[in-house]
């Protein structure tokens, strides 16, 4: 992401915020942000983000892979949410894609249409990547993120079933 996707201030309702594109330096606050989801999404005991990873995959300098993460901030610069993608490949489609990984609004900044700016730009960075779709997960219980989304036209893909494989059954069947 580049210093051009990093500015545009909104307005909705009583809380202006904007959307920046994350550095570095950002990494604790994402980290905090990212064990706010994991308290949501009822998942804190899984959560433990490494800062100086994080900090790494967010420096275009360091060579590997690289994190697309936008932080939305209040005026004060205090972190309100984060939506964090990555390119991914469809080989039907011979074209990349982005995948969403997580998008978080802390509870306090809801309802302020954070959540649906940060979404809109990680759209808006894929089309300007032109890429073919725009990819993401969702718990099956939060009915509020499935309705929003089927609202601005995404569909469901009820005909896979997303499959992991970690830990010592990762390190067991990769050796």
């Amino acid at each position: 992401m580049t210093q051009a996707d990093a500015g545009a201030e909104r307005e909705e309702g009583r809380l202006t915020f904007t959307i920046r594109a994350a550095v570095a330096d950002d990494a604790p606050a994402i980290a905090s942000l990212i064990n706010g989801l994991a308290d949501y999404e009822r998942l804190r005991h899984e959560s433990n983000p490494d800062i100086a990873k994080l900090r790494r995959h967010l420096d275009p300098t360091v060579d590997g892979p690289h994190l697309d993460t936008l932080l939305a901030e209040d005026a004060m610069g205090t972190p309100l949410g984060f939506a964090l993608c990555f390119p991914i490949y469809s080989t039907f489609l011979t074209n990349w894609s982005l995948f969403l990984e997580d998008l978080f609004v802390i509870p306090s900044a809801r309802g302020q249409g954070i959540g649906g700016a940060l979404l809109r730009r990680v759209a808006q960075l894929a089309v300007s990547r032109g890429c073919a779709r725009l990819e993401w997960r969702v718990l099956d219980w939060n009915t509020p993120a499935i309705e929003f989304y089927r609202h601005i036209g995404a569909v469901p893909l009820s005909d896979w079933e997303t499959m992991r494989l970690d830990g010592s059954a990762l390190i067991h069947y990769g050796t």
